[in-house]
């Protein structure tokens, strides 16, 4: 099954400008989404911000050598790798001559510059292709003009261009004159039969100056003239700043100003050591409000959701409560997550220099253009005087959407009148976050005459936005009674996206929830899902957002390379299936039980992304995703009490250690569909899996997260 165009057409306003550069070659600018998909709208809309499309650029030397500028934030995700491999291919140009760099945020020119969703390849992949194709296309008419020729007559390949005489001409010979030609409307795309670098490993561009400690990242920008600023920030969500007395702190060494702005205090120092010590030193009384929505207790909040009746249905399909009725039995079970801090490597920064002529922002941050409209608006200026680099991040996993701290940096730095870098510590990036929400699901679902007859999942969450994640995937279709009902409850804590929002937790929640149906019904896991996703592998309802087949697939490729039923004394197997940001994936778990606790050996994942771009780079966006699943459902957790986290550090936050990570074996199932995302689908099934396993070792069911609380909370009422 194929959905490549070999032959496409296109409008020639799509290339926003092909020019002679002064310097020899030419540039070319490409709307990347509004040539072939002027519909195609993102599946997730991060946290409701303004994600419009986005544009690529290539530039060709007279040598023949290509720069490829890469327009989106690269957070680990390697799209800065990914991106310029798709229009190199069909530029037809052997990778070693190409050149990646960064591209600064550009409003004009490049109208989807974000990191988030995992949806950048996806996006990119039609547009993409046809940068390369277009590009190649004008160097061949260029050619052949070059020879009197029919630019038929030619073809290309490596960079060079060869007419039917055998002729030969390089990129860089005819790339003046190129310039200067019209953009041809007609191009004829590769076969996935005929790629040379889409398929094959890449390195990721940055490696080398990773490895070798290369400026390459927001803590590492530097500027002639520049502070660094430490905040001091509300201790409680929700608390205001009533005075605050700095006489301690400008004792410090290399303290050489105290700024306060809203709420907060910046501390501006000669190096982050100052600047952070004086803040220590600072003696700041805050507001002491016991009303505030922060010091309620949410668990207790979310329970009367449930229990509640004032529910938003999201979708409903047939009569669930008359199948409940007439049901010889009603299975129901409540799942209960934590709050989760992001704990990018990279604690947040940003440098700002707000000058009467202009901004300069550098940093890493997800969403440049969102960011760079704030602080005009926050700054009452143009956005046409805002010039914001990108930098490569150390992590984002959602945090980087928001750009808060960038905010703070532009306006401390507007208040000091210098260029000012905003330096969070680990403590900062812990207590000042936007969490993932904690959230409870309630899921029953009902059994007729040993068949599955009704479905009905309740959400409560912490300041919901994000409900159109969960109405239309898996099971949605697969049963004839279904419901989603969803109810938030607002809080002062700041909330929004963590990687793979919302269905990093609701895949542990239904998976586990469908295990237990299997059992009750006497059914293998991996059969019972098997057998629903025949009803809808023939759906034409749609809504619903995943393919039957192609999760039976990667079902069955799973449990093949699993050897699902094979079973190994001391060995306990789990399962469990996820679609999310446009992949498919599924996963078995094995663990082994060690003083008396689970020990996750493996994972073997199968997924279905379509055409892999840089399989290296996809086994190890997968492997991360899965890792980072484990870890956070068997450890993570954060609470709040009077509005303050429970953790600061990691002295006292439990992440996965190094000797804790499983191997992860990775398979593919094969096909040349458009790619989809990978930078977040492993992780929501990794949870589910591992608890689904541990219920073979220890027939105990898991409800909440994280696993190891749980675990030994049942443990001690067990002693008790």
């Amino acid at each position: 099954m194929s959905t490549e165009q070999n032959n496409i057409r296109f409008s020639r306003r799509n290339f926003l400008r092909t020019s002679a550069l002064a310097s020899g070659g030419m540039l070319v600018g490409f709307n990347l989404f509004t040539a072939c998909k002027p519909e195609a709208k993102p599946a997730v809309d991060i946290a409701n911000l303004n994600f419009n499309d986005f544009n690529a650029f290539i530039k060709i030397a007279d040598n023949g050598y290509v720069t490829i500028f890469s327009p989106n934030p690269e957070i680990g995700q390697g799209v800065k790798t990914a991106m310029p491999m798709i229009i190199a291919e069909e530029l037809d140009v052997e990778w070693d001559k190409v050149h990646v760099a960064q591209a600064k945020y550009n409003k004009k020119e490049y109208k989807r510059q974000v990191a988030g969703g995992s949806q950048s390849i996806r996006f990119g992949w039609d547009a993409l292709r046809q940068t390369g194709a277009t590009t190649k296309q004008m160097l061949i008419n260029a050619a052949a003009a070059k020879w009197g020729v029919d630019a038929n007559t030619c073809k290309a390949s490596k960079g060079i261009i060869t007419n039917a005489n055998g002729d030969t001409l390089g990129y860089g010979e005819v790339v003046s004159e190129a310039a200067a030609l019209e953009v041809p409307e007609d191009v004829t795309l590769k076969k996935p039969s005929e790629y040379t670098i889409i398929g094959k490993d890449a390195l990721n561009v940055d490696l080398d100056n990773i490895v070798t400690g290369k400026p390459l990242f927001g803590l590492d920008y530097k500027a002639d003239g520049m502070v660094y600023a430490s905040v001091l920030r509300p201790p409680a969500f929700g608390q205001k700043l009533e005075s605050f007395d700095d006489a301690e702190t400008k004792k410090v060494n290399g303290v050489t100003d105290v700024i306060k702005f809203g709420d907060k205090v910046a501390v501006i120092g000669s190096n982050t050591w100052a600047a952070m010590k004086g803040k220590k030193a600072l003696k700041a009384v805050w507001s002491d409000d016991q009303n505030l929505e922060s010091t309620v207790d949410h668990n207790k909040e979310l329970i009367k959701i449930l229990d509640g009746k004032e529910f938003d249905t999201r979708r409903e399909d047939g009569n669930v409560k008359k199948a409940f009725a007439e049901a010889d039995k009603v299975l129901e079970r409540t799942y209960d997550s934590p709050f989760l801090p992001h704990n990018c490597m990279e604690p947040m920064n940003f440098y700002a220099n707000v000058t009467a002529e202009k901004i300069h922002l550098v940093g890493p941050i997800q969403t440049p253009q969102w960011t760079a409209g704030r602080v005009a608006q926050l700054l009452k200026r143009k956005e046409e005087e805002i010039d914001l680099e990108m930098t490569r991040m150390g992590g984002g996993f959602g945090r980087r959407l928001y750009g808060d701290f960038a905010l703070e940096a532009a306006e401390i730095s507007n208040l000091a009148k210098k260029p000012v870098k905003v330096v969070f510590s680990r403590e900062d990036d812990m207590t000042d976050g936007i969490y993932r929400p904690a959230i409870k699901y309630r899921i029953a679902a009902s059994i007729k005459d040993g068949k599955l007859t009704g479905y009905h999942l309740k959400e409560a969450a912490i300041n919901s936005n994000m409900y159109d994640l969960i109405p239309n995937f898996f099971p949605a279709g697969c049963i004839p009674n279904y419901k989603v009902s969803t109810k938030s409850y607002k809080s002062d804590i700041t909330t929004g996206a963590w990687r793979a929002p919302y269905t990093n937790f609701l895949a542990f929640a239904e998976q586990t929830f469908f295990d237990e149906l299997a059992e009750e019904l006497k059914k293998d896991p991996v059969e019972l899902r098997l057998e629903l996703l025949q009803n809808v592998k023939d759906s034409t309802d749609e809504k619903i957002e995943y393919s039957g087949e192609r999760m039976e697939n990667t079902i069955k490729l799973a449990a093949e390379k699993s050897n699902w039923k094979e079973q190994k004394e001391g060995v306990f197997k789990g399962f469990a299936a996820y679609y999310s940001h446009n992949t498919h994936v599924a996963e078995v778990a094995e663990i082994e039980m060690k003083d008396g606790l689970p020990v996750v050996k493996k994972i073997t994942a199968a997924v279905d992304c379509g055409i892999l771009i840089n399989p290296t780079g996809a086994i190890n966006q997968i492997q991360g995703g899965v890792l980072d699943g484990i870890g956070h459902a068997m450890y993570g957790d954060l609470s709040f009490e009077n509005g303050k986290p429970s953790h600061k550090n990691f002295d006292t936050y439990r992440l996965i250690r190094m000797n804790e990570t499983p191997q992860v074996d990775v398979h593919f199932v094969k096909n040349e569909l458009s790619p989809t995302g990978l930078g977040e689908p492993g992780l929501p099934p990794a949870g589910g899996a591992v608890a689904n396993a541990i219920y073979k070792a220890l027939k105990n069911r898991l409800y909440k997260q994280p696993f190891i609380k749980e675990l030994s909370s049942k443990k001690s009422e067990v002693l008790s």
